[in-house]
């Protein structure tokens, strides 16, 4: 495994997340999560990614029960805050009172006593930033929360807050995770540019477009009866993949994985890692399998030929947008 720094902090996490949306606490058993999150340990991961969202702590409890059989210092943990935990009208956002709430209780669902990366899930327009900033700033004062950093923020929302972290004197948002992957590459246009000057990262979701750029999905075939697309509990996102052209260019790029003795998610997940402003990809596994075969990529160097040609390939859905 390698490692690479959060923004411009100190910590420094496996190149390879393991995360937890959409699998533990929802489509996957936990002994199959435990055994997992057990592999993953064994292979270098040191960084595991979830939300109190996440089937409403229920990943949170997985992955604390999965992780309790390692030295604390050992691994880096990150959740989230924002979207809804109740019905009442404080159960969501990012005001200062759910944000303290949910910290505590993402705290006692994973069973530790600090959260090495807390971040805020989507940006709250209906609560001062300063407001959420302050409470992030606490939290770190408190010990609860080791760094902060926020998910799927704009570009001039990241300017806003590094503003008024420097009015303030508040510590620094070290990360920003939006989906990222060879299809879907919006942060290319401003947010990689504005976090870096802000001494941020990107930790990034989905680089395999939800098991698209595994090459599993054909064009103009059925959908494979065991496969997350045809799960009508998961299927949301990754059905706004499901375009010919888009499926006959991850074709193209399975052929080029092939050619290099590559799986198409090693190149995935390769790709991603040539870019250094990425501190992270984080993988979704089902099986320990997967993550043995996903672990791999990082030792994967690419040369400017095949980026070169990968462009070429993804040029075909340079204006693909997925429905969300």
């Amino acid at each position: 495994m390698k490692y690479r720094r959060v923004g411009n902090s100190g910590l420094k996490v496996s190149e390879i997340a393991l995360g937890s949306w959409l699998t533990y606490g929802k489509t996957v058993q936990d002994q199959t999560a435990y055994d997992c999150i057990k592999r993953a340990y064994e292979l270098g991961i040191n960084f595991f990614d979830t939300a109190n969202a996440y089937e409403r702590g229920k990943a949170e409890e997985v992955l604390g029960e999965g992780l309790k059989a390692y030295p604390r210092s050992s691994y880096v943990v990150a959740t989230k805050v924002f979207f809804p935990m109740g019905e009442g009208p404080n159960d969501r956002g990012l005001s200062r009172k759910h944000i303290i709430e949910q910290c505590d209780a993402s705290l006692k669902r994973l069973g530790m006593d600090y959260i090495d990366l807390y971040q805020c899930h989507r940006f709250d327009p209906e609560v001062p930033m300063e407001e959420t900033l302050y409470a992030l700033d606490d939290l770190v004062r408190q010990g609860k929360v080791l760094y902060t950093g926020v998910s799927e923020w704009s570009a001039a929302q990241i300017e806003q807050a590094a503003g008024i972290r420097k009015e303030h004197k508040l510590r620094p948002l070290i990360s920003n995770q939006p989906i990222y992957n060879m299809l879907e590459r919006y942060i290319e246009d401003e947010i990689i540019d504005v976090s870096h000057k802000n001494g941020m990262s990107q930790i990034v979701f989905s680089p395999l477009a939800q098991g698209v750029l595994t090459g599993k999905y054909k064009p103009n075939s059925e959908k494979p009866v065991d496969s997350r697309a045809a799960n009508d509990t998961t299927n949301f996102v990754i059905n706004s993949y499901f375009q010919n052209d888009v499926l006959e260019c991850v074709q193209r790029l399975n052929t080029l994985a092939s050619e290099m003795d590559l799986t198409l998610s090693q190149l995935s997940l390769a790709w991603i890692l040539s870019h250094q402003e990425i501190s992270s990809a984080i993988i979704g596994a089902s099986r320990p399998s997967q993550v043995e075969e996903n672990v791999k990529a990082v030792d994967v160097v690419l040369t400017d030929d095949v980026l070169s040609e990968i462009e070429v390939i993804l040029e075909e859905v340079k204006d693909f947008s997925p429905a969300r």
